[in-house]
Parts: C-alpha cells; structure tokens; sequence
C-alpha cells in the first residue's frame, strides 16, 4: 500500500534509476518532469526531438549534462526513434512528450520495431485523493472505449499484475457498476458478474475482486451497511475496474476538479511501460507517471 505518491516515489527510487526514452522531448512540463527525475535519482534520461529547442531547456534546467539528446525535428520519426531504443534495450520507458497520441501510438505499435506484446493496450491510473488513506488505482479510463468481458479480462488481469510488481499485494478490486444488480439490460453488470466468476475460478490469483458494485458501496462501509450488503472490498479498494472509457474519464476528472485529486497514469500491455500523459497534466503528474513507469520496469 501506498499512502501518497511521495512514497511511490520513494519506493522506485529505492530500486535505482530507470533508463527513459521520451519522443517529442520538446515539452517544458515534460523537461522539468525529467529534472526532477534525475534530480530525485529516479530516471536517466534520452530526449528525442528538436535539439534547438530542447537544448536550452535542459541548460536551463542544468541538466544538459545529464541526458543525451537525439535531434530529430519530425514527430512521427522522433517516435520511432524513442522506441527503438526502447525495443533495443537502450531503455527501459517510453515517455510522450509534443506528439499526438495517434502517432505516437503508431510508433509504439510498429510491427518491426514496436513494442508490441500480444496484449490489449489499457490505462492504468493512480489517485491520491485528499482524505483517502492511500493511493486508489482505476482501470481503464484511458485506452479501450467499450470494452466487453473479454476485453475486461485482459484489463484486469494487466491491472492486477502491475499492482502485484509495484509491491502492492492481494489487492482489493470493486468492479463498478451503477448498482448491484445483474441484468441483461445492463451489460456491464452481466460483464461483472462474469470477471467474479473467473475470479472464483482462479483467473485472477492473489486479489478480492467483487461486482457489480455502485461507487458508493465501494468506497463506504456505511453505505455497504445501509443497502444490507456484505463486502470485503467496501471502504478499502485498492483497484476500481470502470464499465467503459466515459465512465472512467468523467470519473477521474471529477476527482481531479470537485475533490484536489493528484492523478497519474502509465499504459500497459506492451513489453515495457509507456507514461501517455495528456499535454495539460502538470510536470508534477509527468513525474509521478514516471515513478509508476520505474516501478514497472523491474
């Protein structure tokens, strides 16, 4: 369990920096993200993209001794150029920078120099919300627009794994639905009911996974309580699994603005962890991306 990202971070640190290669470098969030990351002993860092911008950014930032720079002024070829290393084992991250998500995915998923693994793409999100006693993770609000049981299945068993290599053990998975009622005219909670039934029959080994489940069951004992239902997860989730990309997204940006949530992500399901932060998200969610990345990269 961790409390806050200040102790994810703490914890990736403790396993030595990892080797980031970042497409598009030419980002100012993305820069001072990667100084706090060298600076924090956490990542070393290749930065791909318009040396005449990221240059006097990275002498700026007094780190231009401390990372290589690949000038490279086409985004498309900076992507690739960035996964490369990655697929060659120059390094071990994938990081967007200035790109467009398309195309940096592309290059992600370039049949012969790409990171491909043979799993579906999800986002995997991390929250630390004021008042929370430790840090939530969703599931996926990012990647997959609808995704059904089987689609879920391999989201959750990425989620689940990546959970388990941050040192987070046994966690505790709310599989969300609007209530806790299965029926066919709501195929999320057929799609719950399903994910709880392979869990049972040992699909997913070391976690508590429980569905359908409303929100306010999963994050209040009173409310578990008050509908008269018995939960091992209510009060103490560790992992929330969303019915669908809006689901997530409204979700997530909820928290963010209604409640101070700090928010972060990495994509899973390639051979080595890619941080796919939006242009908005501050250096401070780059750079707790990157811990989450490190942490994976084990």
């Amino acid at each position: 369990m961790f409390r806050n990202y200040q102790e994810l971070r703490t914890a990736a640190k403790g396993r030595g920096p990892v080797r980031v290669a970042v497409a598009a470098a030419q980002d100012r969030e993305v820069m001072e993200a990667v100084q706090a990351g060298i600076r924090t002993g956490l990542i070393e860092a290749t930065l791909v993209g318009d040396q005449s911008i990221i240059g006097p950014w990275a002498e700026e930032l007094e780190i231009a001794g401390q990372v290589r720079i690949v000038h490279e002024t086409d985004l498309a070829r900076a992507s690739l150029l960035a996964v490369g290393m990655v697929h060659d084992g120059e390094a071990q991250v994938l990081m967007k920078g200035l790109v467009n998500s398309a195309v940096f995915l592309k290059a992600a998923l370039d049949p012969e120099r790409g990171l491909r693994a043979g799993r579906l793409l999800c986002h995997l999100a991390a929250l630390e919300t004021p008042g929370r006693r430790k840090l939530e993770f969703l599931t996926d609000g990012g990647m997959n627009i609808a995704p059904g049981l089987a689609e879920k299945r391999q989201i959750l068993a990425s989620a689940v794994e990546a959970l388990a290599r941050m040192g987070i053990a046994t966690p505790k998975v709310a599989v969300l639905c609007a209530n806790e009622q299965v029926s066919p005219k709501m195929p999320a909670t057929v799609d719950a009911q399903g994910l709880v039934q392979l869990w049972r029959s040992g699909a997913f080994p070391d976690c508590v996974v429980e569905g359908p489940i409303a929100l306010d069951v999963a994050v209040s004992p009173e409310a578990a309580r008050h509908k008269g239902i018995t939960s091992q997860v209510s009060g103490d989730v560790d992992l929330f699994l969303v019915p669908n990309i809006e689901a997530g997204n409204m979700m997530a940006k909820a928290m963010v603005h209604y409640a101070g949530t700090k928010f972060a992500g990495v994509v899973l399901g390639a051979s080595h962890p890619v941080v796919m932060v939006s242009r908005s998200d501050p250096a401070e969610a780059k750079l707790n991306a990157l811990a989450m990345a490190a942490l994976l990269a084990r």
